[in-house]
């Protein structure tokens, strides 16, 4: 099934058992204490920024990111390399616009950010279901398809196995989230990033020198293994041609991989303005040049596996940086290493990232709803809540939030789900990305438009997607055997990201009339969100 031998298989088995062991100790060692919520979401903001930069590129790089990225360059060629540098966009993005303003105005969750310009439950709460809403679909994908990644590479096929692969792995993220924080987390990450690096290098020079470093070679192998011919090389084959589905995709994955709430949530763990930016700096070269690397071991299994066995795997291709690196490992030992190097790499990418996703998830269902929304609504001018009672909220509501991932990803295993991905990117480029920009830069900008912003980017990301040929009309669908197709584009983006914006305007005109304090508020806080300032907690 996997082309692996026995070895690489024992081996790989053996360092997933060693690799979830040390993780998890490693957490326990690094976790907050009991009451301690600085601790807990922020790690103390300990982190230098060559290991802040290295996190930040672990958590950017999702599981579906790095599976997701080398499955369409295989498949797709042209049209995946530019998904890759959008991918490595994104992030420049955030780095120069986003992410110093992001670290002087947060404390803890992206409710801390939103409100520091605009208090109010009501932001609390509706940053909270925003980040639900974006977040747990990438969870689920991830976890999704970790049954079937695991059953891949070790040779086994039955849906027990994979539902117990999902089932196990979901415990163990719940376990990194609750018990290690940001910091165990962190680690986690640092990890990942490093040993990925690692693995992506070592398979790309293998590839590269079966090819005798002639790159003309490669391509031309590409070429005839996609099955593509010549169109490999040209734009057009992901989309069928259409041009502006493609700019719809790109915008949506430049300035929704930017704003998702476990993203910014590392900005805030910075210890100043100069650490972030020396952290950025860090990250995006490591993104760059992981980037680069899965292009040419993308471009390597398109011409060593060919398009026929990746899409025997699974039709999107996220099998194939697996797949391409059993194919250039050398029988024996020195081979089983290459495997299990990047087999292991991908486990890492897939616990560290769904970890991440649960602990933003958490946070903010402790700090935005619990501490701030629901408690501060039963009684005006109550105490906040005691450390201890929202350090036990937020652990609880990793282990609600990871379970109702598990619960959810059993069932989605059965189905495409680049429908979730896309609604994820989405919510963030169409919602969250609209509400950062106008809070960190426009004065005028209101409470009402904050929410109109909110409310009216995500939910026309809800309605939109129904329409697009993800969901029906396709046989990559969630529905492949029905038609309700609609919507002319792939993802949302070209439509919901202006209206987002658009309904961040017309809030903010429409509501001038509860502005003049607000405007007041921004003006004298403005300096020092744009400059460098202590964070402060406001509800």
């Amino acid at each position: 099934m996997t082309g692996f031998d026995e070895s690489a298989q024992t081996m790989s088995l053996v360092a997933f058992i060693a690799v979830a062991t040390v993780t998890l100790l490693l957490c326990v060692m690094t976790g907050p204490d009991h009451d301690d919520l600085d601790e807990f979401y922020t790690g103390y903001r300990t982190l230098s920024p060559v290991r802040g930069g290295l996190a930040i590129a672990g958590d950017y790089l999702s599981a579906a990111t790095v599976l997701g990225t080398t499955g369409v360059i295989a498949l797709t060629g042209y049209d995946g390399l530019v998904l890759a540098l959008s991918t490595a966009l994104s992030l420049v993005l955030l780095m120069f616009l986003l992410a110093e303003p992001l670290r002087n105005a947060g404390r803890f969750t992206m409710g801390d950010i939103l409100t520091r310009r605009a208090p109010g439950r009501a932001v609390r709460v509706a940053a909270c279901a925003v980040t639900l809403t974006a977040l747990v679909p990438l969870m689920v994908v991830q976890l999704a398809g970790s049954g079937d990644l695991l059953a891949f590479i070790l040779g086994f096929d039955s849906s027990g196995f994979r539902t117990g692969c999902i089932i196990t792995l979901g415990i163990v993220m719940i376990g990194y989230a609750a018990i290690g924080g940001m910091k165990g987390t962190a680690f986690i990450h640092i990890v990942k990033t490093v040993v990925l690096l690692v693995a992506c290098l070592t398979v790309s020079v293998l590839i590269m020198n079966r090819f005798h470093w002639d790159t003309g070679a490669l391509l031309d192998a590409a070429r005839h293994g996609s099955g593509a011919g010549d169109a490999f090389l040209r734009s057009g084959v992901q989309f069928g041609g259409n041009g502006t589905d493609m700019v719809s995709s790109e915008l949506t994955v430049v300035l929704g991989g930017a704003c998702l709430p476990h993203i910014t949530m590392r900005m805030t763990s910075a210890r100043s303005a100069p650490a972030i930016r020396r952290s950025m700096s860090w990250a995006v070269s490591v993104v760059v040049v992981l980037c680069l690397l899965l292009t040419v071991i993308g471009v390597g299994a398109a011409a060593l596996v060919g398009r026929t066995a990746i899409t025997a795997a699974g039709p999107q291709g996220n099998s194939a940086i697996l797949q391409v690196s059993g194919a250039v490992a050398s029988a024996g030992e020195a081979g089983a290493v290459v495997v299990t190097a990047m087999t292991t790499a991908i486990f890492l990418t897939l616990l560290a990232s769904v970890a991440g996703m649960i602990l933003a998830c958490a946070n903010s269902l402790a700090h935005d709803l619990f501490a701030h929304g629901l408690h501060g609504m039963r009684t005006p001018g109550r105490a906040p809540v005691a450390g201890p009672v929202e350090m036990g909220t937020a652990r609880a509501a990793a282990a609600g939030v990871g379970l109702l991932t598990i619960a959810l990803a059993v069932p989605a295993r059965h189905w495409n789900l680049q429908a979730l991905v896309m609604l994820s990117f989405c919510v963030g480029a169409s919602a969250l990305a609209p509400a950062l920009v106008y809070s960190m830069f426009w004065r005028r900008f209101t409470r009402t438009g904050l929410l109109c912003t909110l409310i009216g980017g995500t939910v026309s990301v809800l309605v939109l997607i129904t329409g697009t040929d993800l969901v029906s009309g396709s046989p990559a669908a969630v529905f492949p055997a029905h038609d309700f197709n609609w919507f002319p584009f792939t993802t949302t983006g070209l439509v919901s990201i202006p209206a987002g914006f658009l309904a961040g305007w017309l809030g903010t005109v429409l509501g001038q009339r509860t502005a003049v304090e607000e405007r007041r508020m921004y003006e004298a806080e403005e300096p020092w969100i744009l400059a460098g300032a202590p964070p402060t907690d406001r509800s």
